[in-house]
C-alpha cells in the first residue's frame, strides 16, 4: 500500500504539497459532479427496490416472478444505456475543448440510436415465454414474469429517452437536472405500485389487484411522466437556450453514429456481461425453487443499491476525465485516475460493513417470510466479502471510459464474468468436483472471484495506462 501511495502521488516535476492539493481539488470538482449523479442513480434504483420490495409482500411467487423478469429486462436495458452513455464523455470532451458546435449534433445521434434501440428492446421483452419453459419455471410464475415483461416494454422509449437527453446534460456539467426527474419518477412510482399491485376501486367501479404485473405498469407510467416532464423543461430552460432541442435539429449523420457506437457499443456490452451475470444467476438458481430464488432476489437488489454510490463516482470520473482530456490537461486526468483507487476503498470499507451487519435487518424489510429471509442473511454475508473488488472494478473501468478506452476493458469484464464467475458458480453450486453443492451460496462464493480478477486487471490497466494513449 505504502508503495501505491507513492506511485500515485510521485513526480519529477511537481511538489508532493501541490500535488495533494490538485487532487483536493479535483475530488472537490469530482463530488459537485457526482453528488447529483448519485441522487440520481439512487432515485432510478430506487424504482426496482420499490418493485421488489412491493411484490415481495404481495408474496413470494410474485417476488420471484419480477425478480426473474428483472433477470431478463435488466442485462438488456442497461446494454443501451451503456451504448448511450458513450454520450457522456463526448459531450464532455467538446466542452472541455469549447467545441460547442458539436454537441447538439451528437445529442440528435443519440436519439435516432434511443429510437432504434427501444424498438428492439420492446422485441426482446414481448418475446421471452420460450426462455421461462426452457428453463422450466412453474406455468404460474411465468405469467406473472411475462406480464411484468409486456407492462415494462411500453415504457422503454421513455427510458432510453430520458437517458439519450442525460448524455447532453450530464456532459454539459448539469448533473442536478437529470437527478430531479429521476426523483419525480421515483416519487410517482410508490403510489403507482400500491395502486396497481393491490387494486383500487372508485365508486362501484373496481380497478383489479395485478400483483407483480403491476410492477410494470406502475414503472412505465412514472418514467414517461419524467420523460415528457424532461423534454418539456429542456426545451424551456434558459440555461440551455443554446442547445434547443427543436431549434437545432439534426438529421441523421452515420458517421456520426458509427463513431458513437464505436465507443458505446463495448461499454454497452461490458455493462451487460457484468449484470447479466448477475441477473443470469436468478435463472441457473430457479430449479431450486421460489424462495431461493427471492432470497437471491432480496440480496442483489439491496446490494445494486448500495454499489449506486461507487457507480455514481464512476460516472462522474468519467464526465471529469473526458473534460480533462478535451482541454488537454493530461497530468490532471492521470492524477486524478490514480487517487481514484482511495476514494474506491474507502467506499467499499463503509459498504461492507453495513451489509454484514444489518444482514437481518436489510432482509426483513424485503420480505415477512422467514425461510427466504434466511436465504438472504446467508448471502449478504458473502455480498459483503466482495465490496473491494467490486467497488474498486467499477471505479477503474468508468476512469478508462473517461479516455475513451472502451474494447479492452469489455474484455476483461468478458473473461472475469462470463469465463470465471458462471461456470466456477455452476460447479460450485450444483455438482462436488471441487465441494460439497453449496445451493444459491456457490454463485455468490463464484462471484467474490470473478469481480476480485475484474478488479485487479482493470487496476492495473488503469496505473499502466499513459494519457498520451488517449484518443482526444
Amino acid at each position: 500500500m505504502y508503495a501505491l501511495v507513492i506511485f500515485v502521488i510521485s513526480s519529477p516535476s511537481t511538489s508532493s504539497p501541490n500535488l495533494i492539493t490538485q487532487t483536493l481539488q479535483e475530488w472537490k470538482a469530482l463530488a459537485l459532479l457526482g453528488g447529483p449523479i448519485m441522487v440520481a442513480q439512487l432515485a432510478q434504483m430506487a424504482n426496482g427496490v420499490v418493485d421488489t420490495m412491493m411484490a415481495g409482500h404481495a408474496s413470494a411467487r410474485d417476488l420471484a416472478a419480477v425478480g426473474i423478469g428483472t433477470g431478463i429486462w435488466g442485462p438488456v436495458l442497461l446494454f443501451f444505456i451503456g451504448v448511450l452513455s458513450a454520450l457522456q464523455p463526448l459531450v464532455s470532451g467538446h466542452r472541455g475543448a469549447e467545441n460547442h458546435s458539436r454537441i447538439m449534433p451528437i445529442t440528435w445521434q443519440g436519439l435516432y440510436i434511443a429510437c432504434v434501440g427501444a424498438i428492439c428492446m420492446a422485441i426482446i421483452l414481448t418475446h421471452v415465454r420460450p426462455i421461462f419453459v426452457l428453463l422450466g419455471l412453474d406455468a404460474q410464475t411465468t405469467d406473472i414474469a411475462q406480464g411484468y415483461l409486456d407492462a415494462l416494454a411500453w415504457g422503454i422509449p421513455a427510458v432510453l429517452l430520458l437517458n439519450a437527453l442525460r448524455g447532453l446534460t450530464d456532459g454539459m456539467g448539469h448533473t442536478q437536472i437529470i437527478m430531479v426527474f429521476f426523483l419525480i419518477s421515483t416519487i410517482l412510482n410508490v403510489p403507482f405500485n400500491y395502486l396497481f399491485i393491490f387494486g383500487f376501486s372508485i365508486g362501484d367501479w373496481q380497478f383489479p389487484a395485478l400483483g407483480g404485473v403491476g410492477c410494470g405498469w406502475a414503472t412505465t407510467a412514472s418514467n414517461w411522466i419524467a420523460a415528457i416532464a424532461l423534454l418539456f423543461y429542456l426545451n424551456l430552460n434558459k440555461d440551455y437556450k443554446n442547445f434547443h432541442l427543436i431549434g437545432d435539429w439534426a438529421k441523421p449523420d452515420w458517421l456520426e453514429i458509427k463513431h458513437i457506437l464505436t465507443l458505446g457499443l463495448p461499454i454497452g456490452f461490458a455493462m451487460f456481461v457484468e449484470v447479466s451475470m448477475f441477473c443470469m444467476i436468478a435463472l441457473f438458481l430457479s430449479p431450486l425453487g421460489p424462495n431461493v430464488i427471492a432470497g437471491h432476489q432480496v440480496v442483489l437488489n439491496a446490494i445494486s443499491l448500495f454499489f449506486m454510490v461507487p457507480l455514481s463516482l464512476g460516472m462522474a470520473l468519467t464526465l471529469r476525465v473526458s473534460f480533462l482530456i478535451g482541454a488537454e490537461e493530461h497530468f490532471k486526468a492521470r492524477l486524478l485516475a490514480r487517487s481514484a483507487i482511495f476514494l474506491a476503498l474507502g467506499i467499499s470499507c463503509i459498504n461492507a460493513p453495513i451489509l454484514f451487519f444489518g444482514r437481518d435487518l436489510i432482509s426483513s424489510l424485503y420480505t415477512n417470510e422467514v425461510e427466504v429471509q434466511v436465504i438472504a442473511a446467508q448471502l449478504f454475508a458473502l455480498g459483503a466479502i466482495f465490496q473491494i473488488a467490486d467497488v474498486t472494478q467499477v471505479t477503474m473501468i468508468n476512469v478508462l471510459r473517461g479516455y475513451k478506452d472502451t474494447k479492452i476493458p469489455m474484455f476483461i469484464m468478458l473473461f472475469s464474468f462470463w469465463c470465471v464467475c458462471l461456470p466456477l458458480g455452476y460447479v460450485l453450486t450444483f455438482t462436488d468436483w471441487l465441494h460439497e453443492p453449496m445451493g444459491a451460496a456457490g454463485f455468490w462464493t463464484a462471484l467474490i472471484v470473478g469481480l476480485a480478477c475484474a478488479a485487479a486487471l482493470l487496476t492495473t490497466r488503469v496505473l499502466r495506462y499513459k494519457p498520451a494513449q488517449a484518443n482526444d
